[in-house]
């Protein structure tokens, strides 16, 4: 019996190679993983919460970014790819392409049957190495629900959840309010 050999990339040829992609993938340990497409309704949920915090950002100094700001863990060298990610005062990037943010504020994860296991464990897990993440929201896509992770220390994490229409979630980090009515608007 013959055992194959996985080929490990580096993080350098992973960039390389993700900066002419057509598809996204995430990196973790040498390994790359495609990322599957997401649905109308988990777009026009991630296009809703980058609205909403965005208009109450624009005289701030943080900015908020969709899917295509990639995010390395640097603790454990994993680069993976937010829903929504919010970053202030100075963003610091792994390199001069500044497509690569390591210190995100904010992150927000639309759940789907395919990534609700891994976005409430091993990639949560990943993100509470940031030390500048302060907090995380999982978002479902039906029923309507956010759940809110708000970092109390490195190894605490105090939840909150929302499910009402009229439930209006604080992010204190960054001084803005998310009403479930404008998180679901249009679905």
């Amino acid at each position: 019996m013959s055992s194959q050999r996985k080929t490990l990339i580096t993080p350098e040829e992973y960039l390389a190679a993700e900066r002419t992609s057509e598809v996204k993938h995430e990196y973790f340990a040498g390994e790359i993983f495609a990322m599957v497409g997401a649905s109308r309704r988990h777009n026009l949920i991630a296009a809703n919460i980058i609205r909403v915090l965005g208009n109450q950002l624009l005289d701030r100094t943080c900015n908020v970014y969709p899917s295509d700001m990639r995010v390395k863990v640097s603790a454990t060298g994993k680069y993976t790819y937010p829903d929504v990610v919010v970053a202030c005062d100075e963003e610091k990037f792994d390199d001069a392409e500044k497509d690569t943010l390591l210190n995100p504020v904010v992150v927000v994860e639309v759940l789907s049957e395919s990534t609700e296991a891994y976005d409430r464990g091993k990639k949560f897990e990943q993100y509470q190495q940031i030390e500048s993440l302060a907090e995380y929201l999982l978002v479902a896509q039906e029923p309507q629900r956010v759940e809110q992770y708000v970092r109390q220390s490195n190894r605490e994490w105090r939840y909150s959840e929302y499910h009402d229409a009229g439930d209006v979630l604080k992010l204190g980090v960054i001084g803005c309010e998310l009403a479930l009515r404008d998180v679901y608007a249009k679905l």
